[in-house]
């Protein structure tokens, strides 16, 4: 049975929406065969939490891994995506009683705000209850569809239940053409040596 791929990250480009106090993502001119080059190059410059990205251990653990001490094998995989749409914080008791199988993708009201619209400081993320009841399931790795995994001013306690016990976080995925169920799931981060984070690109499979 062949899978259809489906890209689900943001596009980086001038004008994306960034985590307030991030440098705005860059894409400038290094080279130009225009203007007499032989080839074209650009710069680009933006943080390691832009758009869809992940989060290693190290962005809240100071000894916690770095991004290319991450174990690869929880890149691809299936993954059960949850929607959890009528709610501004996601609970432990949001998640029902079934346990989680390793990967899990939540999808939220959050997945209605344009990647190029200005920051929303009341976007949907986990509280620490329901990061504690992740762990407890034995999740590797978690994603949702918004630039943090956690409230906005209170990232520190979910982000250190989840990165303290190595699960995986990826942020700022493009979810909203999908439902509940159980899909295949590559996130392919830059392989940036000894880094907190990187950009990702994403992919969610079918048939």
């Amino acid at each position: 049975m062949s899978i259809h791929w489906y890209d689900v990250s943001i596009p980086l480009r001038p004008g994306m929406t960034v985590w307030p106090g991030d440098p705005p993502f860059q894409f400038l001119p290094a080279s130009r065969m225009a203007e007499g080059a032989s080839c074209n190059t650009s710069v680009i410059t933006c943080s390691t939490h832009t758009g869809t990205h992940c989060d290693a251990p190290w962005h809240f653990e100071h000894e916690g891994k770095r991004l290319d001490a991450v174990d690869t094998a929880v890149f691809f995989g299936d993954a059960l995506l949850v929607e959890v749409m009528d709610v501004d914080v996601i609970r432990a008791e949001d998640l029902g009683e079934k346990p989680f199988p390793p990967r899990v993708l939540f999808k939220t009201k959050n997945s209605g705000y344009p990647s190029d619209a200005p920051f929303k400081t009341d976007f949907v993320g986990l509280d620490p209850s329901a990061a504690q009841r992740l762990v407890d399931d034995g999740v590797r790795l978690v994603g949702i569809d918004y630039l943090s995994i956690a409230p906005y001013k209170k990232s520190a306690p979910t982000h250190h239940i989840l990165l303290q016990n190595e699960v995986f976080v990826v942020e700022g995925l493009q979810l909203a053409n999908f439902s509940a169920g159980i899909y295949s799931f590559v996130v392919l981060p830059m392989p940036l040596a000894g880094a907190d984070g990187a950009p990702c690109r994403a992919f969610i499979g079918r048939p």
